[in-house]
């Protein structure tokens, strides 16, 4: 058998060339020919620039059908992609595509904006994702093959461009293909180095547990920079001749509604986020009346309502779906009994980049409420613990999945993964005796965004602490909002002539101006002033355990 993850986009292009394959939504389309075509040209544009295989290439940007291509056209080119997260702030994205060294850098316009090209010195050229034209160039050579793009295209396909032309980089399991940081930055971001046998087992792993076939729909809404939004929504339906849409703007529930209802999607990948959002709006009022509340007691009655119900929740995500695979963050308790009671066909999987992204899985026909699933194919799972079901421990895994390391941090690299291949995931669970693993809370500080982004209470606390009259700062979680807990420095304060009363005013002027720095996705919803000192481990590190439950 072929490992080759280059392999299977060649084939998908070549077995699919006159299909639809990427659409940007209520924009145009491209056919896998189109896409085979514009992989061509970026090739043309990255030999000219004397890229050479291995050299890393950097794409920052909303989704998009070029955002596609751009990350197909590095791969099959053999350099080294590092995708960037569009939310993060500007000088986390001009540190990332510092520390990774990347030669050229794709950007949405939206990002480009904020961007400084002055912050980011090693790039040769910087390329604008909607029509691939040149923002900056560096070097005479690029500024050529752009300008002669099409011509140098003619030249190297004088009768046409056809599938028999296409011959891709050959990867190799060990060699890397992705960087991809976890956060924006530096200190706190580790850049993960996923090779291509992850990406293969990934793709791979979707073809054994998922039945989308040739001409099957997709709507994408999940950040192609985050490995499980790339891995599920676009590699693995590239591969398999799918047409995938693009919402190439924020994906509010309207849009979400219409985009299904339209494209009546064939598997639904998601976040809880989108899923309690869609539940809440559109379901939910329906059935908490006291009449509904009566019928769903009686038996009869209720498998009627309860169909119905499937129904409605099936329509809103257009209707025409085997499932919804739901990862990222954890699941809200209320909606997940909802679809269960509903028999509706979902399922949680559990995976992190450091994976690329699947660790866990499990069929909804077989799925356990509550679980994110068992060990995935070709994957070992275990829970470090003296009993795996009834005592959480962390979770370690092992297998193809795996990354390489973190890019050039040989330490943390250390801390997580061992010689022998075992990864520490830091996230704590038990494990039944079929094998079902339930998560249980993380063992590390990092917290989950409403979409599954990775959140470092640190990298905020590092800001906050850096506001004026704030000695020293926690943020923890409360119903998924972050809170912002700031033992002020009152010497400080009433040295400046100010009074214990003020101290209020001062942190919620902290708290905007600590939100303009931050990304969308973890802003301090409110601020909570401690009186004394937080308590402190031996090593002087605060004991955030002891405040999780912090009421304010």
């Amino acid at each position: 058998m072929n490992q080759s993850f280059i392999a299977y986009i060649e084939e998908s292009i070549k077995n699919n060339w006159d299909l639809d394959a990427l659409t940007d939504y209520k924009g145009a389309t491209l056919q896998y020919k189109d896409v085979a075509r514009k992989i061509e040209k970026l090739h043309i544009i990255f030999e000219a620039s004397g890229i050479r295989k291995g050299d890393k290439i950097a794409v920052c940007g909303r989704n998009s059908s070029h955002w596609g291509v751009a990350f197909l056209a590095t791969l099959t080119y053999g350099a080294v992609i590092v995708p960037i997260l569009h939310e993060f702030k500007a000088d986390n994205i001009h540190n990332i595509v510092n520390h990774s060294e990347a030669k050229l850098l794709f950007v949405g316009d939206q990002v480009w904006e904020n961007l400084n090209e002055a912050s980011m010195p090693l790039l040769e050229g910087i390329i604008l994702v909607t029509d691939f034209s040149l923002l900056v160039s560096r070097s005479e050579k690029l500024n050529y093959a752009r300008e002669h793009l099409n011509e140098m295209f003619g030249k190297k396909f004088p009768k046409n461009f056809r599938k028999e032309h296409i011959a891709y980089h050959q990867d190799q399991p060990e060699e890397l293909a992705v960087i991809n940081y976890t956060s924006g930055t530096t200190s706190y971001s580790k850049g993960v180095m996923l090779p291509y046998r992850s990406l293969w087992s990934n793709t791979a792993f979707a073809f054994e547990v998922l039945t989308l076939k040739q001409g099957d729909n997709v709507v994408s809404i999940l950040p192609m920079a985050h490995m499980y939004g790339l891995a599920f929504e676009f590699l693995y339906e590239f591969a398999a001749g799918c047409h995938i849409y693009y919402l190439t703007r924020m994906p509010s529930p309207k849009i979400i509604f219409q985009a299904f209802a339209e494209v009546k999607p064939n598997i639904v990948i998601s976040v809880p986020l989108i899923i309690e959002k869609i539940i809440k709006k559109k379901v939910l009022p329906k059935l908490e009346t006291p009449t509904m509340k009566l019928l769903l007691k009686v038996p009869i009655v209720n498998d009627k309502i309860k169909a119905t119900v499937r129904e409605q929740v099936i329509q809103a995500f257009g209707g025409n779906f085997t499932e919804v695979i739901i990862g990222g963050a954890a699941f809200n308790q209320e909606v997940e009994q909802l679809l269960k009671m509903i028999d509706f066909p979902y399922t949680v999987g559990y995976g992190m980049t450091e994976c690329g992204p699947i660790i866990c899985y499990e069929d909804w026909t077989r799925f356990k409420p509550g679980s994110c699933g068992k060990a995935a194919p070709r994957m070992e799972v275990r829970i470090d613990s003296p009993d795996p079901e009834h005592i959480p421990g962390e979770i370690i895994c092992r297998g193809p999945n795996v990354m390489l390391g973190y890019y050039k941090n040989p330490e943390a690299t250390a801390e997580v993964l061992e010689p022998d291949g075992w990864l520490h995931t830091g996230d704590l669970a038990l494990m039944d005796n079929e094998g079902n693993v339930t998560i249980k809370g993380r063992s590390k500080n990092m917290l989950l965004g409403p979409n599954g982004q990775n959140i470092y209470p640190e990298e905020i606390e590092d800001k906050l602490n850096n506001l004026p009259y704030v000695a020293e700062s926690i943020v923890v979680q409360q119903n998924d909002k972050l809170v912002g807990l700031v033992y002020p420095d009152f010497d400080d304060a009433f040295a400046h002539g100010l009074h214990p009363e003020d101290m209020e005013r001062i942190m919620e002027e902290n708290r905007q101006t600590l939100n303009s720095e931050l990304p969308a996705y973890c802003q301090v919803s409110k601020m909570k002033i401690y009186p004394e000192e937080f308590e402190k481990t031996p090593k002087k590190s605060i004991k955030r355990f002891l405040y999780q439950e912090a009421k304010g």
